[in-house]
This record gives structure tokens, C-alpha cells and sequence, in this order.
């Protein structure tokens, strides 16, 4: 049976699946709220790894992170009658802090249910975009609930944090950015967690020019996406147990639907190698990464062969980083 969070969005639920213009409208509708994010290079990394790379940073994204451009353009799609009766999530990570602010930058109120075990840096984050937080026990069920007694309480937009079309199109626009700069790339890769940010990527780069390979990095101890793109059957991630704590979620049903669509490969990396490409990018480039956003090098260094004198569009997806427990 599903659980009240998800049987209330499924009431609200489209399948239609987004297109490159929906990801051109988004960037129109958020330009104005959101960092255009640099794409950086690295000569060193490139004659490391033998190929032309280019980061497109939203480790320098307001909030530290990518999770803002949806949160903005759900947040700018609502209705005036939603604005009025505000919006609610249930997040202790990235998504939490971007509604918030987002929400904060437009005069709605944000009500975030966070566990009460969430890091204390994570908690004042989202106070400090002045949401009114709801501290649950630490477990799905708490969450869901409390999301639900909220709803029903006030009315609130429920704004999943990638379960939700105007989200994604909103992720989309990092690679829309990073394609207008280098429209001249042969393979993108993103990281994949509950699959926004490669909904989004995907649909802008095959939309822009089918030919650019599109590419999935997913750790190998939470491989969900990697099973359920392979097999064809969506997978739930079931203990998953890598230090890319970003990308812990399992795909949906839409994010599932658009990555088989549109995404080439996943390939799947090692902790190891994860976190020798975190360091390597601290290192040699003078830039904070979190582990999620290492898996996209990893991947490269994983697999030479493929990449050899290609030109290779990463997205770094953020850099929030709990300095008091890396994974070094």
C-alpha cells in the first residue's frame, strides 16, 4: 500500500513527460533569481585523465547546490491562490535549504519537515531562510505523516524534491547553461540520485542535439538507477551504504520514465575512487565538491577507454560538504 505522501501527489501526478522547451521556459522564468554558474577546466586533470573536461560548478549555486533552480521554478509556477497558502516539503538535505530560500525570496511560507537527528548546519540553514521547521522521529513513515497533517492543515503545495515536473525542468537548466557555452561537447555526465537532475540534463541535451551521449554516475553501493535502467524494471534502492550521501533516493516513476527515455548509460563507480576524485578536484582545482558530485570524474577515471579525447561536460552537482565528517 503507498504511503499518504505518495498517494497525495499521485492525485496531482502528470506523465507528461518534460521537453526542451519546458526547459527554456524555466530558465526564462528563474534567470533572474539563480547564479549563471561558471563552467570551469582543469589542464592538469585533463592530461590526468587524457580528454577535455568541463565543470559546470553549482557547487557555487545559491544554497551550495543545484536543488535551488527547481525549487525556484516550482515555487514561481504556483498559482496566486497556492502563494497565499504556502508550500511544504519534507527534506533534511539540499532540497530543504533551496525551498526555503526560494520560497523566502518570493513571500510564501516554507513548512519543512526535517528529522530531528538532521545535522545541526542543515537545520540552521533552513531557520535561517525563515521556514517554519516540523522535527519528526527519523524515519519515512514520521516524515510522510507529518507532510500529510500539514497539507491537510493548511493547504500547503506539496513541492517534491524531484518527483515533480517544474522541478525538473528547473534542474535542466544547469545543462541548458553549460550546452550555451560549450555546444561543441561529445558526452555529458551527471550524477543520479532520485534522478531530477538527470531528468532535467537529459531531456536539455537530447532536445539541443541527440548526438551527445548522455551519461548516468551512480555509486555501486546504491545502485538502483543502474538496475532498474538495465533491467527495465524500476528497483527501489534497498540499505544503500556510500559516502555520496546525496544520492541515496530512488528514482520515480517520472524520473524513471524520462532516464529511460533519453539517458545512453550508467555506469556505476567505487567509494574508492569516489573520494580520490573528490580530493583530486580540492587539490587541483581550489574548488569545494561533495561526494555526490565526484561520482561524474569517477566515472571517467573508471573507465578511460571510453572518454579518451572526448570532450565531456560535468555537472557538479553542489558542494555542501560536513567538514566535521568527510569521508577522508
Amino acid at each position: 500500500m503507498a504511503s499518504p505522501y505518495f498517494i497525495i501527489f499521485e492525485k496531482t501526478f502528470s506523465m507528461r513527460l518534460p521537453e526542451l522547451s519546458d526547459i527554456q521556459a524555466a530558465h526564462s522564468r528563474i534567470r533572474p533569481f539563480v547564479h549563471n554558474t561558471p563552467v570551469m577546466k582543469s589542464q592538469q586533470l585533463n592530461e590526468l585523465f587524457n580528454c577535455e573536461l568541463f565543470f559546470k560548478c553549482e557547487n557555487f549555486q545559491k544554497v551550495g547546490a543545484f536543488k535551488f533552480r527547481g525549487a525556484t521554478n516550482a515555487v514561481l509556477s504556483m498559482s496566486a491562490e497556492e502563494r497565499l497558502l504556502g508550500v511544504v516539503t519534507h527534506s533534511s538535505g539540499n532540497h530543504a535549504a533551496a525551498l526555503a530560500l526560494a520560497a523566502a525570496m518570493n513571500g510564501i511560507k516554507a513548512n519543512i519537515v526535517m528529522p530531528e537527528n538532521a545535522p545541526v548546519v542543515k537545520k540552521n540553514a533552513v531557520a535561517g531562510y525563515g521556514a517554519e521547521i516540523t522535527f519528526c522521529k527519523p524515519t519515512l513513515q514520521a516524515r510522510e505523516e507529518a507532510t500529510l497533517m500539514i497539507m491537510e492543515k493548511t493547504g500547503a503545495t506539496l513541492i517534491h524534491p524531484y518527483d515533480n515536473f517544474n522541478v525538473i525542468c528547473g534542474q535542466g537548466t544547469a545543462a541548458l547553461e553549460l550546452l550555451q557555452e560549450k555546444g561543441d561537447l561529445e558526452i555529458v555526465i551527471a550524477p543520479i540520485g532520485g534522478g531530477g537532475l538527470m531528468s532535467g540534463t537529459s531531456t536539455c541535451v537530447k532536445g539541443i542535439n541527440k548526438n551527445i551521449q548522455v551519461i548516468g554516475a551512480e555509486p555501486e553501493k546504491a545502485n538502483d538507477a543502474f538496475i532498474s535502467f538495465t533491467t527495465g524494471i524500476l528497483t527501489p534502492s534497498i540499505n544503500p551504504a556510500t559516502c555520496a550521501d546525496g544520492l541515496l533516493t530512488s528514482l520515480s516513476e517520472l524520473t524513471y520514465s524520462v532516464i529511460r527515455k533519453n539517458v545512453d548509460k550508467i555506469l556505476t563507480v567505487k567509494e574508492d575512487s569516489i573520494i580520490e576524485c573528490m580530493l583530486l578536484v580540492w587539490e587541483r582545482m581550489k574548488i569545494i565538491i561533495e561526494p555526490s558530485s565526484a561520482t561524474v570524474l569517477a566515472v571517467v577515471k573508471e573507465n578511460p577507454g571510453l572518454f579518451k579525447s572526448k570532450k565531456i561536460g560535468l555537472i557538479i552537482s553542489g558542494g555542501n560538504v560536513d567538514f566535521r565528517k568527510l569521508p577522508f
